[in-house]
C-alpha cells in the first residue's frame, strides 16, 4: 500500500498526543506518581502481549547481559526519571506545552550523541537545533504573557518538562548501545520498560507506598481508565505503529511524521482543556517542529 509507512508514522504521532491526553487527566485525579507505577505495570503487560504477537516470544532470551545493562539503564533514565518529570508537567502545564518541551528530546540526544559517541552534526542540523529553541522560547513567552504573574506552576512545569525531554534523551543515546547488532527495537523496549517496572515499583515498596498507591487508583476508578488507556494507546498501538512506520517509510520522513503530537494537541487542548492561545503559540510550535524535521531529514 502506497504511504503505508507515512500514515503509520502520522498514526504514531497521533496516538502519543492521545496518550499524553489521557496521562494528563489520569495525573490530575491521582497524582503524576501514581500514574508512573501503575501504567508501568500495564504497559509492561500491554508489551509482553506486543512482543509475543510480533516476535513470537514472550520475553527476549537470546539478549546478551550488556545488552541488558545498556537498555536497562536507559529503561531507568528514560521511563523513571524522565517521565516523572514528563507527568508532573502533565499536570502543571497541561500535554500541548509538555509535547512540545518533548520535542527538545531528539536535539538533546543529538547533543549527547556528538559529545559521547562522536556522531558529528552537519550545518543544517545546527540549524534545526536553533530553529527548534527558537519556536519554543516564542511559545513559552506567548504562553507566559497570557498567565497570571503568580502562577508560578508554569515555570515550574516548563522546568519539568524539560527534565522529561532530557530524561528521554539520554535514554535514547543508552539505548542505542543496546540495540546494536540489529536487535529488536521491540525487544529493546520490553527490556526497557520491564527494568523499569522494577526499579520503580522495588522503590516504591521499600518506602512503603505499594498498598496506598493501590488504594488511590481503586478510589479513582476512572484515573485507572485513562491509566489503562494511555498504556495501551503509547506503548501497544503507538509503538506498534512506529515499527510499521520505520519497517515501510524512510527513516528522516517517519521520524519528522512520528514527532508531530504537539500538532495534534493544538485543537485537542482547545476542545477539552479550554485552553487559548495566540496565532504565535501555531507559529511558534511550527518553527519548533521544523527545526526537529531538519535534524532527520537532512
Amino acid at each position: 500500500m502506497d504511504y503505508l509507512g507515512e500514515l503509520a508514522a502520522l498514526g504514531t504521532s497521533l496516538t502519543f498526543a492521545v496518550n499524553s491526553v489521557f496521562f494528563t487527566v489520569a495525573g490530575r485525579k491521582v497524582g503524576s506518581v501514581v500514574v508512573n507505577r501503575v501504567r508501568l505495570i500495564l504497559a509492561f503487560g500491554f508489551l509482553t502481549a506486543a512482543h509475543f504477537l510480533f516476535e513470537g516470544a514472550l520475553y527476549p532470551a537470546g539478549a546478551g547481559g550488556e545488552r541488558w545493562l545498556w537498555l536497562g539503564l536507559s529503561g531507568m533514565v528514560g521511563l523513571v526519571l524522565g517521565d516523572a518529570f514528563l507527568f508532573q508537567a502533565f499536570v502543571w502545564v497541561g500535554p500541548r506545552i509538555s509535547m512540545l518541551m518533548m520535542s527538545l528530546a531528539p536535539i538533546i540526544a543529538a547533543l549527547a550523541a556528538w559529545l559521547l559517541l562522536g556522531e558529528a552534526l552537519t550545518a543544517l542540523q545546527i540549524l534545526g537545533v536553533g530553529l527548534t529553541i527558537g519556536g519554543l522560547i516564542w511559545v513559552i513567552l506567548e504562553n507566559n504573557s497570557r498567565r497570571d504573574p503568580a502562577d508560578r506552576d508554569y515555570l515550574k512545569g516548563i522546568l519539568f518538562g524539560l527534565g522529561g525531554a532530557a530524561g528521554q534523551a539520554v535514554g535514547l543515546v543508552l539505548a542505542k548501545r543496546g540495540l546494536g547488532g540489529g536487535f529488536s527495537p521491540l525487544s529493546g523496549n520490553f527490556i526497557r520498560m520491564g527494568t523499569a517496572m522494577v526499579v520503580m515499583w522495588v522503590f516504591t515498596l521499600a518506602r512503603g507506598q505499594g498498598a496506598a498507591t493501590v488504594r488511590s487508583v481503586a478510589n479513582h476508578r476512572r484515573a485507572l481508565g485513562f491509566i489503562a488507556g494511555g498504556a495501551f494507546i503509547g506503548p501497544f498501538v503507538g509503538v506498534s505503529l512506529s515499527l510499521l512506520s520505520l519497517q515501510y517509510a524512510n527513516v528522516g520522513v517517519a521520524s519528522t511524521l512520528m514527532a508531530l503530537s504537539p500538532i495534534f494537541l493544538l485543537p485537542i487542548s482547545y476542545i477539552f482543556f479550554e485552553e487559548r492561545f495566540g496565532w504565535g503559540a501555531v507559529a511558534g510550535t511550527g518553527l519548533a517542529l521544523s527545526g526537529v524535521a531538519l535534524l532527520f531529514l537532512v
